[in-house]
């Protein structure tokens, strides 16, 4: 991981690490002060995010580590297994909690006491989860670049500061929520409003946890990197004397900034094995300014035909293993 990258990554996550705990304090005392569903479902969802935020910073710790015997390509995939824990808990701990609480105010309902208190607290956690989101919004927009947000997302391999934009999106949702079903308690008299509002928030919490967990388990599980990166290795290649064909490049990502590749190449028949080293070394060099990410390449000399073979009998298992 490139140190500018990680340096913004770790200042969203601190960020929100430090803003959740603030907030959670402040919420778990006015639950205990008012008895609010909605209230307490607030706090454990700040708890849960702060959480979270620790977990985050330690797959980022333990990914920065340098490859050795056991990881020849690094623990970059460290962030990817800690993001899809993250991903768990919001919905085991944030969404369950939420909707057992609202489920129980909903079925005995308590009026609210110094419910003051709540719309001081609420306000308060709107600020501060507002300044969280600005900071992960900004990171994120500056990487994004001009694609869309959803598509940014599916495209990021650096899931910690989507993860922690989308924990603020649906904190600041579920204050919204928390300060509705809080009003309405208060204001109309409707009790089994506050267990509504804890409801709804943990609905929100459940849909969020279930896209990080889809985002998280397809880096886990091992995604190709972005094509502009596969183009970039295909233009080292271009124009190197004694090559026949490029074939094809795959690609696999390690890690949010750690990419392994191996390209297919036709070399001119005449080429001695000495030529073919240089050759390739003078590809690595040129590849290593354009795509630093690139941390090994491995190029194997084949016809296109093989190549052909090889495409052909991958996709016949592939239609093989659907069946």
């Amino acid at each position: 991981m490139t140190s500018g990258h990680a340096n913004s990554s770790r200042l969203v996550v601190h960020a929100a690490l430090l803003g959740n705990l603030a907030v959670a304090v402040v919420k778990f005392i006015a639950a205990a002060v008012t008895g609010s569903s909605a209230m307490l479902s607030e706090g454990v969802h700040s708890l849960v995010d702060t959480g979270n935020e620790v977990l985050l910073l330690f797959g980022m710790r333990r990914a920065a580590r340098p490859a050795d015997e056991s990881h020849p390509f690094g623990y970059g995939r460290e962030v990817y297994f800690w993001s899809f824990i993250v991903a768990l808990l919001v919905f085991a701990l944030g969404a369950g909690v939420s909707l057992y609480e609202g489920v129980q105010h909903i079925l005995k309902p308590e009026p609210i006491q110094r419910p003051m208190v709540n719309y001081v607290v609420l306000l308060a956690a709107m600020a501060f989860e507002g300044a969280s989101w600005w900071v992960a919004w900004r990171e994120f927009k500056r990487v994004r670049g001009e694609v869309d947000t959803l598509q940014a997302v599916r495209d990021s391999k650096d899931p910690t500061t989507f993860v922690v934009l989308f924990e603020d999106s649906a904190a600041l949702v579920g204050l919204l929520m928390a300060l509705a079903g809080v009003a309405a308690s208060h204001l109309l008299g409707l009790q089994q409003a506050d267990g509504v509002a804890s409801v709804l928030i943990g609905l929100v919490l459940a849909a969020t946890a279930y896209f990080l967990a889809v985002e998280t388990k397809g880096l886990l599980m091992g995604e190709p990197a972005l094509p502009r990166v596969r183009r970039l290795i295909m233009d080292a290649a271009q124009g190197e004397p004694g090559i026949r064909a490029i074939n094809g490049v795959i690609t696999s990502q390690q890690g949010p900034h750690t990419v392994v590749a191996g390209m297919s190449v036709e070399f001119d028949d005449a080429m001695t094995a000495v030529e073919i080293e240089r050759c390739i070394e003078r590809i690595e060099a040129k590849l290593w300014q354009t795509a630093p990410d690139v941390v090994s390449l491995f190029v194997k000399p084949q016809t296109p035909q093989a190549w052909a073979e090889r495409l052909r009998r991958r996709r016949e298992r592939r239609v093989e293993g659907a069946g």
